[in-house]
């Protein structure tokens, strides 16, 4: 349907006759029949009743105005639509994040940006950092929120906070029992104890599988687990060991009387938590707002 003709004919309805339609339309009544005409053989039959005054519909015509009424009212709410998207304050945004992030960010985070941006919205992928990286590589996300090191030249890293990667073990290893909580070690000293580790996607598995590979260990490993949070308590209950982030061990002070806590020689790349996007990516307004209050989110204090 051609939205011209469509309001061109619901003129013609109102006014009741094409003269008076071309009046109000400021257009010759000869080039308005033609509209019409135009109109009613894309229709395939007449619109108008031409016999009568005022000017009444046809069975098809009934119809037609039914449908362009319809139409009419679509294409307006699709121009005020897209001018609120040209003004960037409707839209979507493709976030990932591992979910352990997420139950540290989101809190923070979405409250603020949703009452400033409440028709935008926030679409959840929750992986491990390495899968969203390369979701956003791919294209198949917008912004990634990832624990690793700046490593695709394809990628603009904002750092939000720096971290630290530490060997979790509870208090009754061998390990604990051996060497002091805080004492830096080399990843050999835990060869012999049982390992609670991450899946494969996560940056601490990658981590982890180079320093196994570097030092020939192949040590017990009794759980793999998606959830840092399921990995920690874990491994505490299980008399096991695991590499963590220490930042999610200081967001969790209940478990800092039943457990070790050991800086890692050896890692060669300090790992960050970091928001990434394609550097060929436009960010809107929205999108540059999500980021700065990301950077400004209060950070836990280390002990």
């Amino acid at each position: 349907m051609n939205t011209k003709h469509a309001k061109y004919v619901l003129t013609v309805l109102e006014e009741g006759s094409i003269t008076n339609a071309a009046k109000k339309l400021f257009v010759s009544q000869p080039s308005l029949s033609q509209m019409i005409k135009l109109a009613e053989n894309n229709l395939g039959a007449p619109i108008f009743n031409r016999n009568t005054d005022p000017i009444t519909l046809t069975y098809a015509g009934q119809k037609y105005v039914e449908a362009a009424k319809k139409v009419l009212a679509i294409d307006s709410n699709l121009a005020r639509e897209i001018a609120q998207i040209n003004q960037e304050n409707h839209g979507t945004i493709r976030l990932g994040i591992p979910v352990q992030r997420a139950m540290q960010v989101m809190p923070y985070v979405f409250p603020r940006f949703h009452k400033l941006f409440p028709m935008v919205e926030l679409k959840l992928s929750e992986f491990g950092s390495a899968t969203v990286e390369n979701m956003v590589l791919e294209g198949a996300l917008d912004l990634a929120c990832t624990t690793t090191y700046p490593k695709h030249e394809e990628l603009h890293y904002i750092l939000i906070e720096d971290e630290e990667l530490v060997l979790l073990s509870g208090r009754n290893t061998s390990l604990a029992k051996r060497i002091p909580s805080g004492t830096e070690i080399s990843i050999t000293e835990a060869k012999e104890e049982s390992f609670i580790i991450s899946k494969s996607g996560h940056s601490v598995r990658t981590t982890q599988d180079r320093l196994f590979v570097m030092y020939d260990m192949k040590p017990p490993i009794l759980l793999e687990t998606s959830s840092i949070e399921v990995a920690k308590r874990t491994a505490i209950a299980s008399d096991a060991v695991m590499i963590c982030p220490i930042n999610y061990i200081e967001m969790s002070p209940d478990i800092h009387p039943h457990c070790c806590v050991y800086p890692i020689k050896g890692i060669e790349n300090r790992r960050g938590f970091y928001l990434c996007h394609r550097k060929d990516f436009y960010l809107t307004k929205y999108m540059k707002s999500f980021i700065e209050i990301l950077t400004a989110m209060e950070k836990p204090v280390l002990h």
